[in-house]
Order: C-alpha cells, then structure tokens, then sequence
C-alpha cells in the first residue's frame, strides 16, 4: 500500500480524525465545561460575566466537530455508518442538546424578567452537561466493544450503552471538561467571581483526579484489549507515564494559581488520553464483543486510495486555516471579560 513519510493513507486519516477529535475537545471542553458550572454562580453578574467569557469563541469551537463529522464521513464511511446507526438515540438527544445550548446561550438576555433567566440558565446547564456525559457515553462504548454481527449491525438495545465501563467514561469526560472549563474561567475573570472560581477549580480538579484514577483501574481491570499494543511494544509505556505526569503537573499549577500554565496542561492531557485511546484501538476504529472477527479495521473501512489522497490534501490546506482562525479569535478576545451593553 502507498505511504506518505512511512505511513499508509489510512493510517493518516486515523491521525488526521484523531487530531480533528482532540481540537474538538480542547476548545469545545472549556465551553462545555463552562455550562455545568453555571449553575454554581448565584449573582446575575456573574453568570452574565460567565457566559460573555466564552460568547465569542463558543460557536466558532463547534466547528471542529463538524469537520471531524465530514473528514469521518470522507475517510471511513463504513465506520460513520456503523457508528451513527448504532449510537442513533444517543446522537439525536446530543444534536436537541446542541440546539438548546445555542437558544440558551443567545435568548437569554433578550428579556430582563428573572424567571425568563432562570429558565435559559438551567437548559444551558442542561444542555452542555448533557453533550458531555453523551460524548463520554460514546467514547465508553468505543473503548469497551459493542455487540456487533458479521454485517457490522448492532444486536444490543438501548440499555446496552449504560454499562458501568460506559458511565464512568462519561463522568470522567465530565470532570475533565468541568476542570477545563474552570481554567478558563478564571483565567477570564476578577474580583469576586475570581475568588469563587479559585475554589471550584480545587474542587473540580479533585473531582477528575478521582475519576481518572478510577477509570485508569477499570481499563486495565475490565477492558483487556486496550493493553494489548502496550505489551507487544513496552516503549509505549511511556504515555500513561506521561498521562499521570501531566494530571499531577494539572493540580501543582492550580495550586500554585499558574492558570495559564494548568490550562495548557489540561489540553495536554485531552490529548494525551485520546492518544492512548487511539493506540488501544489501532488498527481498529469500533471493536466487536461478539467476535473479534467482527472488528471494523482502518483498512476495513477505509475509502478508495484516490479518494484519501486527494481529501488528505484538502484537509493539509484547510486545518491550518481553522486553527489560524481560531488563534485569530482567542487573541482578539484576549484578556478580562467586561460586560457592556453589547453583552449577553
């Protein structure tokens, strides 16, 4: 099969989706994360204070979803069909989800009466908790199998998604973003609301150490196959070394109130779990628990050569200017959010 620098084409598109993903979560966590802490702000400044932090960046982030749909979509459309029937409840509660984030974000300042408010502030809180734990639920299944056939149909039901591996991935997605998202909120904010925010960062970080751990313990315990690359290739141990360096180095920086310092090691480590992720997975993208003969394989459901040669060219064009606009935006709105007239 053909390479670029060592590499075959569908190996490429496995990295180029695995990167699309990590963008995602690195910058869409935050404003996810942000969402469920809502809630814990009393004052009405503060929450107009909380969501003027990420207004002008939240839409803009959702874009990397989109195109990790389509490069999907492109580069393994028996996986995109595979994974969208199987997990079609799950992704039609994550799109209502999505569209309640969006109104509430945008309608809640139009009027100034208080239950008007409230009502916007809780499906906003809804809302961005749901898509995560949704998200977590998806990557659990992922990573623990699911009941497939010969055909790569889905022979589980509904219930089958909710297994405890799953959940507990969901709330781990959920402490990582709600860690994430405290960073970024006070690194935005000041005075009062800066003070509140110190604390729910302490806490939030000890709600994702306990849940990293835990999950470290049920995937060595409960998910055999996603050690297996570890064993054959020990150098890899270097990345859960490094995985737990970097939550330890998350919770010195927090306590040493160096929040820039902590937000970036809480996108190090977004990436750095979904890497070991990858690596469980690689060669496959959906794992079969009937059979392991079932698995859905890069090569399995790659597109033609041509087909990959030409969007890896697209794609090689077209990230730098997503991340060029998205660097543009966080340097425009860069610095402590004040509330104006123009503000939600």
């Amino acid at each position: 099969m053909e390479t670029i620098l060592g590499l075959d084409l569908p190996t490429w598109w496995f990295l180029v989706i695995g990167g699309l993903i990590t963008g995602y979560g690195m910058l869409d966590g935050f404003d996810l994360g942000a969402g469920s802490l809502h809630l814990f702000f009393n004052k009405e400044e503060s929450r107009r204070l909380a969501l003027n932090a990420i207004g002008p960046v939240w839409d803009g982030n959702e874009v990397w979803l989109v195109i990790a749909g389509g490069a999907l979509f492109a580069g393994f459309p028996v996986v995109y069909g595979v994974i969208l029937s199987t997990f079609y409840v799950p992704f039609m509660l994550f799109l209502v989800a999505l569209i309640f984030r969006a109104i509430s974000i945008e309608f809640r300042s139009k009027e100034p009466w208080p239950w008007w408010r409230r009502m916007w502030d809780i499906s906003y809180f809804a809302s961005s908790t749901s898509i995560t734990l949704l998200l977590g639920l998806v990557l659990g299944n992922l990573i623990h199998g699911l009941p497939l056939n010969k055909d790569h149909e889905f022979t589980g039901n509904l219930l089958t998604f909710f297994n405890p591996y799953a959940i507990l991935i969901a709330f781990t997605t959920l402490s990582l973003f709600m860690l994430h998202g405290a960073i970024y909120l006070v690194m935005k904010t000041e005075n009062r609301l800066y003070a509140k925010l110190t604390v729910l960062v302490n806490n939030c970080s000890k709600f994702f150490i306990l849940c990293f751990i835990l999950t470290s313990m049920a995937t060595l315990i409960y998910v055999p196959h996603m050690t297996h690359q570890f064993k054959n290739h020990p150098e890899l141990f270097i990345l859960p070394m490094m995985a737990v360096l970097i939550v330890l180095n998350i919770k010195r920086n927090i306590d040493a109130r160096k929040y820039m310092t902590a937000f970036l090691y809480s996108c190090i480590i977004m990436s750095c779990l979904l890497i070991l992720f990858a690596v469980g997975l690689y060669p496959n993208i959906v794992i079969s628990t009937t059979d392991p003969s079932y698995n859905v394989s890069i090569y399995q459901a790659a597109s033609s050569v041509k087909s990959l040669k030409i969007m890896l060219l697209i794609a090689a064009i077209g990230t730098p200017l997503v991340i060029g606009y998205s660097v543009f935006v966080f340097w425009t709105f860069r610095g402590k959010v004040k509330l104006t007239e123009m503000s939600y």
